[in-house]
C-alpha cells in the first residue's frame, strides 16, 4: 500500500481554521512516518488486550487512537500487535503512553506514534472504552475524524482534507 507524502506543517498553512494540532511530543515509529486516516478511538490504561482486539479487525485504511492516560510505565502495544494491525489494514496507531518492542515495530509497514517505550507490559485486565471522544495534547477526538501524522506532529481534522500538501 503507498503511503501518503505530506507535511504537516504544509496541511496546517492550507486549513489552520480546520485544524486541530496536538501539543504531546510523540516519538516516530515503523516504516511509515507519514499516515493518515479516519479514526477509531480507545482508553484504556496499562492493559494491552483492548489495543490487540481492536487490531485484530479490519482496519481498512484506518488509524487506531488510543489514550493511554499518558503512563510512561507499561506499554500498550508490541512489535506483535503492531504486526496483526499492519496485517489486518491499519496504516497506523498514536497512542498517548508508551509502546515496547521499538526495534521489532520499525521494521513493520506501520507508523506510530507514541510518547515513548519501555520494557515493561501489563499483565492486569483493565476496562476500556471504543469510540469514546478523547481529549489529549490539547485536542478533542472523536472516531471518524481525519488524523494526519507525520515526524512533526499529529494534526485532527473533522473530515478528509483536500489540498495539495495532502496527496500521496
Amino acid at each position: 500500500m503507498k503511503q501518503p507524502d505530506f507535511s504537516t506543517a504544509d496541511l496546517y498553512d492550507d486549513h489552520h481554521a480546520a485544524l486541530q494540532v496536538c501539543e504531546l511530543q510523540f516519538q516516530s515509529y515503523g516504516q511509515h512516518m507519514c499516515f493518515s486516516g479516519p479514526c477509531v478511538t480507545l482508553t484504556t490504561f496499562e492493559d494491552h488486550t483492548s489495543v490487540l482486539k481492536i487490531l485484530e479487525t479490519s482496519g481498512a485504511g484506518r488509524v487506531l487512537v488510543v489514550d493511554g492516560q499518558g503512563s510512561l510505565r507499561v506499554g500498550v502495544m508490541g512489535d506483535r500487535l503492531a504486526e496483526i494491525g499492519a496485517k489486518n489494514g491499519w496504516v497506523g496507531v498514536v497512542i498517548n503512553g508508551v509502546i515496547r518492542d521499538s526495534t521489532g515495530i520499525d521494521a513493520l509497514e506501520i507508523g506510530v506514534k507514541a510518547l515513548g517505550a519501555t520494557a515493561r507490559r501489563g499483565w492486569t485486565p483493565a476496562p476500556s472504552t471504543t469510540d469514546a471522544t478523547l481529549s489529549i495534547g490539547g485536542v478533542t477526538i472523536q472516531s471518524g475524524d481525519w488524523i494526519y501524522a507525520d515526524r512533526d506532529c499529529v494534526l485532527v481534522a473533522p473530515h478528509a482534507l483536500e489540498s495539495d500538501a495532502a496527496k500521496g
